[in-house]
């Protein structure tokens, strides 16, 4: 069940009445007039299936409640209700199937911005990597792997281009593309530093590396479990199972290859770059490809089971 805290214009809250009574799944409704002032309206509150939630969101923001009053959502944890357990019942589809696509634009919009801390996680988990890659240790690789954020603007970019969206788009597109390209540029230096301190050394980045050699040798492996990680991690986003993205964040191979790109980089190594980007361009297209895939086979069943046609959510 979703909670809904929605302050309204007084003369528009007849109407939100309305139509949350007409919208099956719906519970719980409180009204309390002349209670908000910062905007000045009225308090209206209610529960909703999880699986009617998007369209309550949807039929709110047409009334335009987001732009003259207030729509708040969040998860209810626990719910002891006979009436809400009839109102999951009475909507439609279930609720671990439903997409509810302001909350994902939301997230995403969130995880997909250039900010300071974006950069600064994505430049750690990169340098993370390269010590790594040269020292051939696959738990420093699995950490890095752990700690860059990048999923969040693939996310981004995926959900954009199913609700058709260039903005959001394009927001995500640059802090990917600028976060790794940061990254990449402190990770040469990070680098050619550890190797003037004697911790690194071109005999480690080019000598057989059992654990981490992969990182710059792309194949249809890596664009096969690329894929199946974009599908995984959409999943868990439209599902709330959060958990399931650090799987996620560790079975792909960016940030290592964008780390072993600038390493190499460092020392000249062009064969390693070239192979180290392609793996990492490789990975950022399986994602993006399979994760825009899910989005759009989850509208279009959706659709389905609602008797509706998909729209660009």
């Amino acid at each position: 069940m979703l909670h809904l805290r929605l302050i309204t214009p007084a003369e528009r809250t007849d109407e939100v009445v309305r139509l949350i009574g007409r919208t099956v799944g719906t519970t719980h409704l409180v009204v309390l007039p002349g209670a908000a002032r910062d905007p000045a309206g009225d308090v209206v509150m209610c529960d909703v299936a999880r699986e009617a939630g998007d369209e309550l969101i949807g039929g709110l923001r047409d009334l335009g409640i987001d732009s003259t009053g207030s729509i708040a959502v969040e998860d209810i944890d626990l719910s002891l209700s006979a009436r809400a357990d009839r109102a999951e019942d009475e909507a439609p589809g279930e609720g671990a199937d439903a997409v509810l696509w302001e909350q994902l634009a939301e997230a995403t919009h969130e995880e997909s911005t250039l900010s300071v801390t974006y950069v600064a996680f994505i430049t750690l988990a990169t340098m993370i990597a390269a010590c790594g890659v040269v020292l051939d240790n696959a738990v420093l690789i699995v950490g890095a792997m752990a700690v860059g954020p990048e999923f969040g603007p693939l996310a981004g970019i995926c959900t954009a281009l199913v609700r058709r969206t260039a903005r959001p788009a394009l927001r995500s597109l640059t802090a990917l593309l600028a976060g790794f390209a940061i990254a990449m540029a402190v990770t040469v230096l990070f680098s050619l530093f550890m190797d003037g301190v004697g911790l690194f050394s071109e005999a480690q980045l080019e000598g057989a590396r059992p654990n981490t050699g992969f990182v710059y040798a792309p194949d249809w492996f890596s664009f096969v479990v690329a894929a199946l990680a974009g599908t995984a991690g959409v999943l868990s986003l439209t599902s709330a199972k959060s958990g399931a993205l650090v799987g996620v964040a560790i079975s792909v191979t960016t940030v290592p290859a964008a780390a072993n790109a600038a390493v190499a980089l460092g020392y000249g190594d062009m064969g390693q770059t070239w192979g180290s980007t392609q793996q990492l361009l490789l990975n950022l297209l399986g994602i993006v490809l399979a994760g825009t895939l899910t989005l759009l086979a989850q509208k279009w069943i959706w659709a389905r089971q609602r008797g509706t046609a998909p729209g660009p959510g």
